[in-house]
């Protein structure tokens, strides 16, 4: 039997909180803004792709920040049994932001750099790994804002009231 601890049950909240903060820059960032930008008509393709490159830059920083603090919430709230799930998120998200970070990136800024003066490149896979890899991290991201919920929701002793349908 789980005895009550409500920092654990605060720290669900948190971890579906920051969980679900980072998917929607994800979205934000990753699946529509970035996409955009290249129907745009007055941006030509070098303009567009420096912008991306800082735009990454900087979120892959901010990612950075948002890993820290969905570790430090899943270490005081998570038993090493009885939330694997959740660390098996976490180590997938750290090996997408490793991926990312150190080898796609640095990469990507160089082709980048390469195609800004007109040098001609030849076609890469890096792009849509890169995608297969936000792609993933945004599914992550939701089953653990997700999961984090319903055991928030469900408390330690099974559904809370607020949730309980009465039958009539």
């Amino acid at each position: 039997m789980s005895s009550f601890r409500p920092e654990r049950q605060g720290g669900l909240v948190g971890l579906a909180f920051v969980s679900a903060l980072w998917l929607g820059m994800v979205i934000g960032v990753s699946f529509l803004a970035t996409p955009i930008k290249f129907h745009a008509a007055s941006l030509t393709l070098a303009v567009a792709l420096d912008v991306g490159r800082v735009t990454f830059g900087l979120f892959s920083r901010v990612e950075w920040g948002l890993f820290a603090l969905l570790l430090a919430i899943a270490g005081t709230t998570a038993r090493a049994r009885s939330r694997r799930d959740l660390w098996i998120g976490v180590v997938l998200l750290l090996g997408v932001l490793m991926l990312q970070s150190l080898w796609l990136l640095p990469v990507m800024n160089e082709r980048v750099a390469r195609i800004i003066v007109s040098e001609a490149m030849p076609r890469t896979p890096h792009h849509l790994l890169y995608i297969a890899l936000e792609t993933t991290k945004a599914a992550v991201l939701a089953a653990m804002s997700i999961r984090a919920l319903l055991k928030f929701v469900r408390g330690p002793r099974g559904p809370t009231k607020l949730i309980q349908i009465k039958s009539s």
